[in-house]
């Protein structure tokens, strides 16, 4: 008896979703994952985490600002005790040397590379932040919030018939499948936001920023994903390897996923 009712609050919770681009008018159940709690708290914490491990080690030059021949006048001098730089006939000696607050001289608390640049975080908790992530993409609010264009979407979260997907191999024929479902306004809202970079990543091979466009999670071949790869802020993901980092972007929850 208990099981009865389990499965019919169960039912209650998980709607019937409809699979578009099918040839019969299919309709699937939501799994359970979609009614999973939405933490953001978590969900922005580990994805704070994860960010870190792609980071690699900077440091300054253990010799910036040290290699001066400098030694300080002592007191009774009338001047701070700051080395300066010995010699004469220029206008750089007697100059303060070494100190971060002197001019060409080194860093205060100079970078090292043994810094702890990686976190560990317990699986538990990165298990939790995906299955929270998936659940807000069923959110249309959330979805709408985060910046993604699906006022004209049927339906969120959008389900495809693998066959229609699968079979695409040409761009065109991508774009048109896209515009079938109202899902292609969001790729060229990405499209039209490809700006120059400020500062100096625009010389170190970053130098375009973009918004994100819908994330198509799949299963089994990949093939299709060629002929999707061209368009501007489509990503993918496959369905036993989801990433957090994918799944809410700058840990904002409510990504577009087909």
């Amino acid at each position: 008896c208990r099981e009865r009712e389990r499965e019919k609050s169960s039912a209650t919770v998980r709607p019937l979703v409809q699979v578009r681009a099918a040839p019969q008018g299919e309709s699937v159940q939501l799994p359970a994952v979609f009614s999973a709690p939405i933490r953001i708290d978590v969900v922005h914490f580990v994805h704070t985490q994860m960010a870190k491990n792609k980071r690699q080690p900077y440091a300054v030059n253990e010799m910036s600002g040290m290699q001066h021949s400098a030694e300080s006048w002592g007191t009774g001098r009338a001047v701070a005790r700051i080395p300066r730089i010995s010699g004469g006939g220029t206008a750089r000696s007697g100059q303060g040397a070494f100190g971060n607050m002197c001019r060409k001289g080194r860093m205060f608390a100079p970078t090292k590379i043994w810094r702890k640049w990686h976190r560990k975080i317990s699986v538990n908790m990165r298990r939790f932040a995906v299955v929270s992530a998936l659940a807000a993409t069923a959110v249309p609010a959330l979805v709408m919030a985060r910046g993604h264009k699906v006022t004209a979407v049927p339906e969120i979260p959008l389900v495809l018939n693998d066959d229609a997907v699968h079979t695409v191999r040409k761009t065109k024929d991508a774009v048109k499948l896209l515009k079938s479902v109202a899902a292609f306004e969001d790729v060229e809202k990405a499209k039209e936001s490809r700006n120059l970079r400020a500062g100096k990543g625009k010389y170190r091979n970053r130098r375009y920023t973009q918004r994100r466009g819908p994330l198509i999670v799949f299963s089994g071949d990949k093939k299709f994903t060629r002929a999707f790869r061209n368009l501007p802020g489509v990503e993918f993901a496959d369905v036993s390897r989801l990433n957090l980092l994918t799944l809410a972007p700058g840990g904002h929850l409510g990504r577009f996923v087909i």
